[in-house]
């Protein structure tokens, strides 16, 4: 058990770091800072794409339904 808390530990880690590197570089930080705020972002449109994909066309009906007053 441990050790699956220290991998999610180190998971953290890594996304707490990957948000700060995206606002640092977005405030105007070094080289590196900007290469992984890339990543990170990178990473972040293919963990939404792939959520897309698994849950079919549902969720295209619920937010049409959510836009009409």
């Amino acid at each position: 058990m441990s050790v699956i808390v220290l991998v999610l530990v180190g998971v953290l880690v890594l996304v707490v770091g990957g948000c700060v590197c995206v606002v640092w570089a977005n405030r105007g930080g070094p080289r590196w800072v900007r290469g992984v705020a890339a990543v990170t972002l990178a990473a972040g449109e293919l963990v939404r794409a792939s959520g897309r994909s698994g849950r079919g066309s549902s969720s295209n009906s619920n937010s049409s339904s959510d836009s009409g007053d």
